[in-house]
């Protein structure tokens, strides 16, 4: 790291101009080649997969997107001659957009499309392509030609994906909000402008040359469109992070009279191997996603991963380049000034850290306890935990899907916004009987609200037909009307026959994915643990250190996934906060914020334990650790934390439910990582735990490697103290031999 950190600071204008060279290359090749991101939910082998495969296969591209077009009068009807004859002529405009394959309109053969008191009505728009693939400009049009048919007695909304993705926000609000708050927290922590800008512009330029690269690798693996949303707040929270440790130990170096280049060194030498570590944590933790073998994930998980490596690559070549270029200024006037009179100065922890540290240090049974049970209850609504389908009925009240949806719901009931689509393939006339008296069969089973005409293609080989559930597309009823249909009804109606149907659509989709994540989530989650704990035991030494950070992970993540059920799936304070109404939780968010939260919980734990560990090796007392690894790291850890919650919060902004819920469960997880966590619970049981905290059988430690993130001179002292007690130990074996002497003073039997 030396090394490295030496060739960066000589050379700092090349470092300098080859990373803003790659940003430059990797902003200009997104922007060629664009972007193909795809949220390809689809499980080769599940029954909802299989129902798209024959549909598809049987229909050849039924699976155009749809979007609906709903209007509603509250006096009169919608079959009023004036009201259809302009209804009229906005669909016929409507199916003459770039893009429509066709419009279904309630005013001509379809049935069902009015509801029984008239009042309201909607219209089907077929596109040509999947929503992923409509361009927005297409999607706008449609929004535009069908609100200009409103009326002051005509209300008009739209729903649908292709709808929706106009509703996203176009400025990059989020991320100008959460950089904004992280330079003012920064400024106030060091007290300097020059200080402040490094780790932001080192962030910066990092996550736009990630964000640029995710874009391009969605054009060679399924990249879902919320990654590179997700990339980004990742990578600022931990490159500001990263860069903020490095800038600290560099400033202790200048307060100590260290020459620039010599404090820069230094600090990348010292603290820039943990963070090289801490990266690696993130990205093992991201990585294990790919154990899952999900398409959707794999691209995630490496989009991530990218980040996160060059966040670390950023922190380590550009950033001490940067230093380099800012000399003296990344200490303040005050700061400069006072070194000037009075020469370098011992910097102590700050009054409160000490006190805090000091605190713990006489109370740590108490603190742990109370600790212990704040985490405990935050992770109470955690067991109520629902996977499903999230839809646009969680749109925030002003959207025009949100309105659309509700529209739908309360004039054709709320499982028309879901329906579930039954595809079933043909073997002979015995099918074709057993499927004709199926609807039947459906029209009374419990919690169908109604039931299509069945659907044949061409070669009568596959038919389809549309199942609509008393209850909404995300509601637990509609999942157990699956597993009803999927368990009782469908195998009786094809006892005896060759007949198969599947069951698709929304609700059964989501489904089969969450099951598919829920049954792998526990050899995902021990395969994370477990490289977690190998890295910290093969740092620290230690067997209770790893053990230890396993359990305050699995606490962080328990308590903030209670914090997101809480918000999202019962609603407190959803609608405040712009975020729609309650929803159920996304199948793929747990296994994505179990990666990211392991590894940033992994990094407040290596910069708290590292300083610990340094004094352990240097003095042997675990008390006097603790008390000043938690002194002289709770400051910075705290400030970086709050600078992580902003960048995460910032991303409630993005408009993106999906992203609002990583934004808060990860702002939660680093909340109480580092307040609750890292400065209460881990020092508590360090004390309690006294020198075992560092135990380490001694066959298992001269097998182990070994990987140096202290500082070599604390090691020099540890081996020293070592030697030292290896002496002393071998002089105690040394048999000691009793001799008796006569009065001459000689050993008896001498003469």
């Amino acid at each position: 790291m030396a090394a490295i950190a030496r060739w960066c600071i000589k050379h700092r204008l090349a470092t300098v101009l080859l990373w803003l060279l790659a940003l430059g290359g990797a902003v200009t090749g997104a922007a060629v080649a664009g972007n193909a991101y795809s949220n390809d939910y689809d499980v080769p082998g599940t029954e909802s997969g299989r129902a798209v495969a024959l549909l598809d296969k049987g229909f050849h591209g039924a699976g155009g997107d749809t979007d609906t077009i709903v209007w509603h009068t509250d006096r009169g009807s919608v079959t009023a001659p004036d009201v259809e004859q302009r209804m009229s002529a906005m669909l016929k405009k409507v199916e003459r957009l770039p893009g429509v394959a066709g419009v279904a309109s309630p005013y001509g053969s379809v049935p069902g499309q009015i509801s029984e008191d008239g009042h309201t009505a909607y219209a089907s728009v077929v596109f040509d392509a999947k929503a992923s693939d409509i361009p927005e400009a297409q999607a706008e049009a449609l929004v535009d030609t069908a609100r200009a048919a409103a009326t002051p007695g005509v209300q008009v909304e739209l729903g649908g994906e292709a709808v929706g993705s106009t509703e996203a926000p176009s400025a990059h609000i989020a991320e100008i909000v959460g950089v904004a708050v992280a330079a003012l927290v920064l400024f106030l922590a060091f007290g300097s402008l020059a200080a402040s800008v490094l780790p932001i512009a080192t962030a910066l330029v990092s996550v736009g040359i990630a964000y640029s690269g995710i874009a391009l690798l969605g054009h060679v693996m399924t990249v879902a469109d919320f990654a590179p949303m997700l990339g980004m707040l990742v990578g600022l929270g931990v490159g500001i992070d990263y860069a903020l440790f490095i800038v600290t130990r560099h400033r202790k170096g200048l307060k100590r009279g260290l020459p620039v280049a010599e404090a820069a060194r230094i600090a990348v030498a010292t603290t820039g191997r943990a963070v090289v570590f801490a990266g690696a944590t993130v990205c093992i933790a991201l990585l294990g996603m790919l154990i899952l073998r999900l398409s959707f994930l794999n691209g995630v998980a490496i989009a991530a991963c990218l980040t996160v490596v060059l966040t670390v690559a950023a922190s380590v070549t550009l950033l001490p380049a940067l230093l380099s270029f800012i000399g003296m200024r990344a200490l303040s006037r005050k700061e400069r000034r006072r070194l000037t009179e009075h020469g370098p100065e011992p910097e102590l922890p700050t009054t409160f850290s000490a006190r805090w540290s000091r605190f713990v240090e006489r109370h740590p049974k108490l603190l742990g306890a109370v600790a212990a049970v704040v985490m405990a209850v935050l992770a109470l609504p955690t067991f109520s935990l629902h996977l499903g389908s999230s839809d646009q009925g969680n749109n925030p009240a002003t959207a025009t899907t949100r309105k659309a949806y509700d529209m739908i719901a309360e004039g054709f009931g709320p499982g028309t916004n879901g329906p579930l689509t039954l595809v079933a393939q043909l073997d002979g006339a015995d099918d074709r009987v057993a499927l004709d008296a199926l609807p039947a069969r459906l029209a009374h089973t419990q919690g169908v609200a109604s039931v299509s005409p069945v659907t044949y293609n061409h070669g009568a080989d596959t038919a389809v037909l549309t199942v609509v559930p008393e209850s909404s597309p995300q509601s637990e009823a509609t999942s157990r009307l699956v597993d009803r249909l999927r368990d009782d009804v469908l195998p009786a109606a094809e006892d005896g026959t060759s007949l198969q149907v599947h069951v698709g659509g929304v609700t059964a989709s989501y489904d089969d994915f969450a099951e598919i994540i829920v049954g792998k989530l526990p050899l995902f989650v021990g395969v994370v643990i477990a490289l977690g704990c190998v890295l910290l035991l093969l740092a620290f030494r230690s067997i209770g250190i790893p053990l230890k950070a396993a359990l305050m992970n699995i606490a962080a993540v328990a308590s903030a996934f209670g914090v997101v059920v809480a918000v999202f799936q019962w609603g407190w304070g959803s609608e405040l906060l712009g975020l729609g109404s309650a929803g159920p939780i996304e199948p793929f968010l747990p296994v994505i914020m179990v990666s990211v939260l392991f590894g940033l919980s992994m990094d407040y734990q290596v910069f708290l334990v590292s300083r610990m560990y340094e004094e352990w090796l240097e003095t042997g007392d675990n008390r006097r650790a603790v008390r000043v690894g938690l002194a002289e790291t709770s400051r910075v850890i705290n400030s970086a934390a709050v600078i992580m919650i902003s960048v995460f919060l910032a991303f409630v902004l993005s408009g993106d439910r999906r992203v609002a819920m990583f934004g808060i469960g990860l702002a939660a997880a680093v909340a109480l990582d580092a307040f609750v966590l890292r400065t209460l619970l881990v020092p508590a049981l360090m004390h309690m735990l006294g020198g075992a905290n560092w135990w380490l059988p001694r066959w298992l430690d001269r097998r182990l490697p070994r990987i140096s993130i202290e500082p070599p001179e604390c090691r020099v002292a540890a081996d020293a103290r070592a030697a030292d007690a290896h002496v002393a130990d071998a002089r105690a074996k040394i048999p000691v031999q009793r001799v008796t002497v006569d009065e001459a003073g000689e050993p008896e039997g001498a003469r």
